[in-house]
């Protein structure tokens, strides 16, 4: 399949001040689409202007919530260059939530060398700023126009790019976790372990009331026994428990987070013992009360690292240490950040330089 690039008429103002960049709300001058239906199979991929998407009002995603994404992003690194972290096993993701979702495959390889070339088409939207970067949203929709219950045999693939602030303005900072013993985030045989709208939308609510309360995130518990802590609002969970690296598995209830993956490798190659297994809520409680657990910390695109300084359980909160960020986990928000911004070299090979 060609790449057709198309022109950009007038390019859009970027903002000068970059300490007043947000998160998802300014995007670049181009996007990349690319169509779908069951004869022809994937065709009319361009790079092209940024602009809406026009859709029949029966599309099947408005309806039946057949839609899967990803979250990466593209870094300036200290010497000016340009590099996107782990961007194949994001793809590779992708095709697995599309699987998961009854949606079309896309190339692994297109798809990467389509996202690379809008990357440097849209250079100069990489920021500078520490701590900034250009955030890239792969997404895939279903288009065909009908009711009814069954996979779509159209679809619309799409790429948009945002240039994005530092996450912590203020330095890395402990969050406040509420752990819901109410809402479920997802259930075996469900759709949590894909990239898919429908399993944010449903976190919601919870989302919502434990910041009404003041907590900042929601730890999610599984759906069977409302015991086993898994994830963190849009994070995976890490815990430093008895000198140990404790993690929920990958049963299909968690989502295998791409940073989650490389906190895990950094940790293995600090000598670190790995568990994937699922804590109960009682040994987070207990654990924090009497120092067994140790630290805590959420991992995910946007944060990178999130340290814990808190969990609260019904109506008992506990204070992980001193309640600032541990040791560990800021040593881990060192160093996987100085790999991205090109501080420290990849030993993983998970950096593409443009």
């Amino acid at each position: 399949m060609k790449l057709e690039i198309l022109p950009i008429s007038q390019p859009k103002e970027k903002i000068a001040d970059e300490s007043k960049l947000t998160f998802g709300t300014k995007f670049t001058d181009r996007m990349f689409a690319m169509q779908f239906d069951r004869d022809q199979g994937w065709h009319s991929a361009q790079i092209k202007p940024y602009g809406p998407l026009a859709l029949d009002p029966a599309a099947t995603v408005l309806h039946y919530s057949q839609e899967i994404f990803e979250g990466l992003k593209a870094f300036r690194r200290t010497d000016g260059s340009i590099a996107l972290f782990r961007p194949k096993d994001n793809i590779a993701r992708f095709n697995r939530s599309a699987e998961r979702m009854c949606m079309p495959e896309v190339d692994e390889q297109f798809l990467l060398e389509s996202l690379l070339e809008l990357v440097r088409l849209e250079a100069d939207w990489v920021p500078n700023s520490e701590g900034t970067s250009l955030y890239i949203r792969p997404t895939m929709i279903a288009t065909e126009p009908f009711l009814g219950v069954r996979p779509a045999d159209q679809y619309l693939c799409y790429i948009i790019l945002s240039p994005v602030g530092a996450y912590y303005k203020g330095g890395i900072a402990p969050v406040k976790i509420w752990i819901s013993d109410h809402y479920v985030r997802a259930a075996h045989g469900g759709t949590g372990e894909a990239k898919t709208g429908g399993n944010y939308a449903a976190s919601l609510m919870a989302a919502r009331e434990a910041a009404e309360q003041g907590y900042d995130q929601v730890l999610w518990l599984d759906a069977r026994e409302k015991k086993y802590v898994e994830e963190v609002g849009s994070m995976n969970m890490v815990f430093l428990y008895d000198d140990k690296i404790i993690t929920s598995p990958l049963k299909g209830t968690v989502l295998d987070g791409i940073t989650r993956r490389s906190a895990l490798k950094l940790l293995a190659d600090r000598g670190y013992q790995i568990e994937e297994r699922a804590l109960s809520v009682d040994e987070v409680m207990e654990g924090a009360a009497n120092g067994r657990l140790k630290e805590a910390f959420g991992t995910g695109t946007a944060v990178v690292i999130s340290p814990v300084g808190s969990f609260c359980y019904q109506d008992h909160c506990v204070q992980l240490g001193n309640g600032e960020t541990g040791e560990l986990t800021m040593k881990l928000y060192q160093e996987l950040t100085d790999i991205q911004y090109g501080r420290k070299p990849d030993k993983h090979d998970w950096v593409i330089k443009l």
